[in-house]
């Protein structure tokens, strides 16, 4: 069966069986679109009518409305260069004609054609100004409009758009956001950088970040939009009368309501009629608005909203809250929750997994009831804010929908969900040779062989590839974990797992005599152990040696000298390093063999140095601090009693933020991140300066003003030499420029630490850094 016979067969289905909760049907979506409304949810008409002021922005015009959780709007820096000057105009003119389901109203209801294309195409002129600077050279990419097209109905695009058939034609039309303006929306090469950032031009997070590399960026961009966008053509520039014309009417339509360019203030905003002079009849909410803005809103959703502000609700309980909130963002079109949202029949087929044989938990993203109770707050907010993972059989991935569109959800599911607390008490030193041994048992192919369908501690399974058992304790809260391990199918009806505590009753009575509590505990402590709990028997995985050939090798996994998002490079002739994705710092050095790992692949397994290694500092190594005097901010160190990361937005408060790397022909990777506003290249190669072997660290800033930033080099008993050269006992680095400043760090254990003050200027910049291996 091909993808488009699926795709119709999945549609039939969906024309005979399925309609919309709560949003009334139309042939072509002309009214605003929110997906999550037209699947299972739970919300009342007052409570849908309250999620769609927040999609509409009515607080942006209306005083006395709460604006908590309303949309934010599209920022449009830069929106000249990516969107075609076509497509502004027509949006601007008519946004439901151009694109169907759009939240955009028509500001000018009530004109006439003719005066809708004068004012369309001057505030076009106006917005085709907004200009963004090049931020560093983009990455080579090859786009491939084949795997964009399992891309699209594999990673969940389908959740929120329309399935497409093999011709790319869009096979639903109700209760999705359509995507058959994009041919003729975006530049070339914008709607590529436009899916790889998302949250840049879109902060709502109604488009969320799926985590795309620039090559799976650049093949969606083909699929959706074929080859069309190469044929837009530029058009002439606009003169400096026609933007201030276009600026004029910006702000004279009120654009500037919702959108607030650096050049206009929300001032000049028009501000309609507060809530309590609100007519429930006319405006924006009559059948055909004439003098304010349309919507084009349906009976059903006028009926809505009218309920909504008849009894405005301040603050809904906690539990409303996230029912609206998992609505309104579209989390039940994949999650479920207590007796609403999933996955429906018509998008079941659409989820896949590398390991089908685990069932429908290793394909269908797992239910959000009770996870209050089930996660601990700091990986909650890991998964929300970080974008943890593990579960990488799952093809359809967790999307990342920004800080301020998931704001205070992991609180309110903390209060809302609750499970039977259960102790699990602390081992104490005689019993704990017993209860680690009989836990080893447990999990091997001795005992549960629950190995057989689990990796482990970061090592695959012989049999099924299912979730990492040694993430349990990152994760989990113990009272849902005794809960679970008891009855895994009260919490996952259908699950394969078995339960091997049935009505509390071992049913492996020889390892800690049968005792339930016992081995559960036994468990959870072996899972506290980390890295350092010893392999179950049956677990095939045994410490490999990645080597270097002619050409330089990449490893990417977690590791102990790089953390959780480390990565690892080896050059011919012995250099290697290791860099911590997660903060922007070259965090280790050796020379010899490169690494060992427990697979060989460029998975996410551990990785370990070869060789003797020089650990280097993982801390932010970028800041742009307000003096020189200023403490370094230090990342959080996890430990047994604070086993996950405790401030999982430590880079991110300090202005780091990771943009992927690429690699030239030799296959040296080039690694991309931010300062704040400073964009950051950073490649690594080897060079021989005086007969010895050098890493040589090369920066290259692009900054849009100019700025000082503070680098920090070197950390422990640092010395200075001649030459601007530093050196501990183990590494020497060696600098041409900027200001040096060799202070005691706020670290004790650390001693000192060697900061570099760098002036950059407007544009684009660079600074090399030779490292030196002592020992």
């Amino acid at each position: 069966m091909t993808l488009g016979n699926f795709h119709r067969k999945l549609i039939i289905v969906g024309l005979l069986g399925w309609s919309t909760v709560g949003m009334a049907t139309a042939e072509k979506a002309a009214y605003p679109v929110i997906p999550g409304l037209h699947h299972k949810h739970p919300l009342s008409v007052s409570q849908t009518g309250a999620v769609l002021i927040d999609e509409l922005r009515c607080a942006s015009c209306h005083d006395g409305m709460s604006s908590a959780n309303m949309k934010a709007a599209p920022d449009l820096a830069g929106v000249g260069t990516r969107l075609s000057a076509d497509y502004l105009q027509r949006y601007i003119a008519d946004p439901a004609a151009t694109h169907p389901g759009t939240t955009m109203p028509d500001m000018l209801a009530g004109q006439t054609k003719e005066q809708r294309r004068v004012i369309s195409e001057s505030i076009s002129h106006y917005l085709r100004s907004l200009q963004a600077r090049e931020t560093g050279a983009k990455k080579p990419t090859k786009p491939d409009a084949k795997a964009g097209q399992e891309l699209f109905h594999e990673i969940g695009c389908i959740a929120c758009h329309s399935q497409r058939d093999d011709a790319g034609n869009e096979l639903v039309t109700e209760g999705v956001v359509s995507l058959a303006h994009v041919s003729s929306k975006y530049r070339p090469g914008a709607l590529a950088d436009f899916l790889r950032d998302p949250l840049k031009s879109r902060p709502s997070g109604r488009m969320p970040d799926m985590n795309l590399t620039h090559d799976e960026a650049a093949s969606l961009a083909r699929y959706l939009s074929g080859a069309v966008t190469a044929n837009i053509q530029d058009s002439p520039a606009p003169t400096v009368q026609q933007i201030s014309e276009g600026k004029k009417n910006f702000k004279k339509w009120n654009c500037v309501a919702c959108h607030q360019p650096e050049q206009i203030g929300k001032d000049s905003a028009i501000h309609g009629p507060e809530l309590s002079k609100l007519n429930l009849a006319g405006g924006c909410l009559s059948p055909q608005p004439k003098d304010g803005p349309n919507f084009h809103l349906n009976q059903t959703q006028r009926a809505a909203i009218q309920s909504a502000l008849k009894k405005p609700v301040v603050l809904a309980a906690p539990a409303d809250q996230i029912k609206m909130r998992l609505t309104q963002l579209s989390c039940i079109v994949c999650h479920n929750r207590d007796d609403y949202g999933g996955v429906s029949a018509e998008l079941d087929g659409f989820f896949h997994s590398t390991e089908e044989a685990l069932g429908n938990e290793a394909r269908i993203p797992p239910p959000l009831t009770q996870v209050g109770a089930k996660l601990r707050p700091a990986w909650m907010n890991k998964v929300l804010f970080d974008g943890a993972v593990v579960r990488p059989y799952m093809k359809t991935r967790m999307p990342q929908f920004g800080a301020s569109s998931l704001a205070g959800l992991p609180e309110l599911f903390a209060e809302v969900d609750s499970i039977e607390q259960v102790e699990i008490p602390e081992l104490d030193r005689q019993s704990r040779p017993k209860m680690r041994n009989g836990a080893h048992l447990l999990l091997g192919n001795k005992g549960l062989s629950c190995i057989a369908c689990h990796n482990y501690n970061g090592k695959e399974s012989p049999g099924m590839k299912g979730l990492d058992l040694m993430t349990s304790y990152q994760r989990l809260q113990p009272s849902w974990f005794y809960h679970f391990m008891k009855n895994p199918g009260a919490f996952r009806p259908g699950i394969i797992m078995p339960s091997y505590w049935p009505n509390d009753k071992a049913v492996q009575t020889e390892i800690l005599d049968g005792d339930t509590d016992l081995q559960l505990q036994a468990l959870w402590h072996n899972f506290s152990l980390g890295r350092s709990a010893r392999d179950p028997s049956g677990l095939r995985s045994e410490p490999t040696k990645l080597k270097v050939s002619d050409k330089t090798r990449t490893y990417r996994g977690r590791s102990k000298i790089a953390g959780f998002r480390g990565i690892a490079v080896g050059f011919p002739g012995g250099m290697n390093y290791a860099f911590n994705a997660r903060n922007g710092a070259l965090s280790g050095i050796w020379q010899g063999e490169f690494v060992r790992v427990n697979w060989q692949s460029q998975g996410a397994g551990d990785f370990n140095p070869a060789s003797k290694s020089v650990q280097l500092a993982q801390d932010v190594a970028f800041l742009q601090l307000a003096d020189d005097k200023a403490a370094w901010p230090l990342r959080p160190i996890r430990t047994k009693e604070q086993p996950i990361n405790a401030d999982p937005l430590y880079p991110r408060k300090h202005g780091y933020a990771f943009a992927g790397y690429f690699m030239d022909e030799a296959s040296v990777p080039t690694f991309m991140y931010k300062c704040g506003a400073i964009a950051i290249e950073d490649k690594s190669v080897t060079a021989k300066v005086g007969g010895a072997t050098v890493l040589r660290r090369t920066f290259r800033f692009s900054t849009p003003t100019q700025e000082t930033v503070y680098f920090r080099a070197l950390t422990g008993d640092v010395t200075a030499g001649a030459k601007k050269v530093f050196k501990t006992n183990d590494v020497a680095i060696s600098i041409a420029t900027g200001e040096a400043i060799l202070r005691p760090s706020s670290d004790q254990e650390v001693g000192q630490e060697l900061l570099i003050r760098l002036s950059l200027p407007k544009g684009k910049s660079s600074y090399s850094i030779d490292y030196t291996l002592l020992k």
